[in-house]
């Protein structure tokens, strides 16, 4: 299910949006929901518990502009697409700090937006396989592999630390934790090092027979009898990472 933010604060264009974007993805019937802000705070706090795979900026709005909003999203998710739509061409080149699949001008051309949704489908069609989507108090979430730091298992449910340092814990999980986390076991940038434990190797900084640190000091742990195949898929992991 693909998850679209579009934030403009001018209500009319907000609902243009909308309206566009409906039609393009009913369309070609793309799955997905609409999420609509009409201030870039309501959505930067938004993206404090979500993250969305599709990001729709106005660039002139209060406050804080789409450029800012479209910079601060790309800090914490190197994996979004990002499309600014503006009445201001003055500020292409600026948008190119937050690498913008696209730069539309208003009025927007309704067969210009589908079709640059439709690239933007395309090339998260690539990395569907990339994310996971778990049970929180606070509902659905959508985390992708790539701010995935360490998930661990307690009591039930199953705690993912992100590489921002944010903590997100999810409802008491039916089946095993072997069964959860399948789906990142099929990723190669993860591994399971303890019954209870499931890290990202991108971000290990240190390893020895009995733990991995990883960037931010986290530490997991390494089951004696799991260390030779362990070592072996790490070390293979590093020598892909080199020779990409």
């Amino acid at each position: 299910m693909l998850e679209i933010a579009i934030c403009d604060d001018e209500p009319i264009q907000l609902g243009l949006l909308v309206s566009y974007t409906k039609e393009c993805i009913q369309a070609h019937a793309i799955r997905a929901v609409i999420h609509q802000f009409d201030h870039p705070d309501k959505l930067l706090s938004s993206c404090e518990k979500q993250r969305y795979h599709l990001y729709i900026l106005d660039i002139v709005m209060p406050m804080i502009n789409g450029l800012e909003v479209g910079k601060a999203i790309r800090e914490r998710d190197q994996e979004a697409i990002i499309l600014y739509a503006t009445y201001e061409p003055g500020y292409a080149l600026q948008s190119f700090e937050s690498s913008p699949i696209n730069y539309l001008l208003k009025p927007i051309d309704k067969g210009q937006l589908c079709k640059t949704l439709l690239q933007a489908c395309s090339k998260l069609g690539k990395t569907s396989d990339t994310s996971c989507t778990i049970k929180t108090a606070e509902g659905v979430r959508v985390l992708r592999f790539a701010e995935i730091l360490i998930a661990e298992y307690s009591n039930h449910t199953v705690r993912y630390t992100l590489t921002d340092a944010r903590v997100i814990v999810t409802s008491i999980i039916k089946g095993s934790f072997s069964d959860h986390i399948q789906c990142m076991l099929q990723d190669k940038r993860f591994i399971r090092s303890h019954v209870s434990y499931v890290l990202n190797m991108d971000y290990v900084d240190g390893f020895t027979k009995t733990r991995f640190t990883l960037h931010g000091g986290y530490e997991v742990p390494i089951v004696a009898k799991l260390y030779r195949s362990v070592r072996e898929r790490y070390l293979e992991h590093l020598l892909t990472k080199e020779s990409t």
